[in-house]
């Protein structure tokens, strides 16, 4: 594995790969590598030859008020990882070197980044497009691995890469869970063993709201009420939002329609950690 810290290179190697016809493969992380990164590397391999994994701690999609300076940034232990990935490239630049002095172009997204995580964290999903469509530029991927538990980015991601042609093919992977549901996630480790603990009920929400479907509940706001509920009941956990959204649209959804699918966005917080999940679901 080689690592790169420099853009130019970077772009420079993906062109000569590209020309040679490897099918080149990316996975855009902040670091703090785990399992989660990990089965996006893998599902990566599964179509291309030559794998990049980036590590960038995206100052722009940080609000003032956000942990930036706390994110953490255990570069050898993702180095170490990144290699018995079988990763190819690791692409880790410096702030400077992605933001250069005088650097002023960014992406605007529309309204899908004004609801939900985007109302919470003004500006945040314009740093992510930014940088995202930066990182395709640098690493010319055929395709490029998002995950599915920022399920509000990664539909952004594919509108950015639908609405401005850009030439690579977004594969979603699906979310990996630790053994009482929650959702792998690098903030996971700023949790206490309690809180830890108390964290399945995001889980017992999602399975709460897959029943109620299964049992052709179509009152999707009711049943995202009763979920707020049940994390409220948990001693210092509180919801930022419950909602279900159109799989397709993003649009908050209220009263759900046979053969259309929707997905349950939660986010909670737990102290100062705030846990994303979601789950899609199709109603029969």
């Amino acid at each position: 594995m080689k690592i790169i810290t420099d853009p130019a290179e970077m772009q420079t190697i993906a062109e000569k790969l590209r020309l040679n016809r490897q099918l080149i493969g990316v996975v855009m992380t902040m670091g703090a590598l785990h399992e989660g990164h990990l089965s996006l590397v893998k599902l990566a391999r599964q179509t291309a030859g030559t794998i990049i994994l980036t590590i960038f701690v995206n100052p722009t999609q940080f609000g003032p008020e956000e942990d930036l300076h706390r994110y953490p940034r255990p570069f050898e232990r993702d180095v170490s990882l990144a290699k018995a990935a079988e990763v190819d490239y690791l692409f880790a630049p410096e702030s400077p070197s992605v933001y250069p002095d005088h650097y002023q172009t960014s992406v605007t997204c529309g309204t899908l980044a004004e609801r939900f995580e985007g109302a919470l964290r003004p500006g945040h999903f314009n740093g992510v497009a930014t940088v995202v469509t930066k990182f395709l530029n640098i690493t010319k991927p055929h395709i490029a691995v998002f995950g599915e538990k920022d399920a509000q980015q990664l539909a952004i991601i594919k509108r950015l890469v639908k609405d401005l042609d850009i030439d690579v093919s977004i594969v979603e992977a699906p979310i990996i869970r630790e053994e009482n549901g929650l959702a792998v996630s690098s903030r996971n480790i700023y949790l206490s063993g309690e809180q830890r603990s108390t964290a399945e009920i995001l889980y017992q929400g999602i399975l709460h709201a897959g029943k109620c479907i299964d049992a052709a509940r179509r009152d999707l706001s009711a049943i995202a009420a009763e979920i707020d509920g049940m994390v409220r009941s948990a001693p210092g956990f509180i919801p930022d939002y419950v909602s279900f959204v159109d799989e397709e649209t993003f649009e908050p959804a209220e009263h759900a329609e046979k053969e259309k699918e929707y997905r349950l966005l939660l986010a909670v917080r737990a102290g100062s950690v705030r846990l994303l999940d979601n789950a899609k679901f199709r109603c029969r």
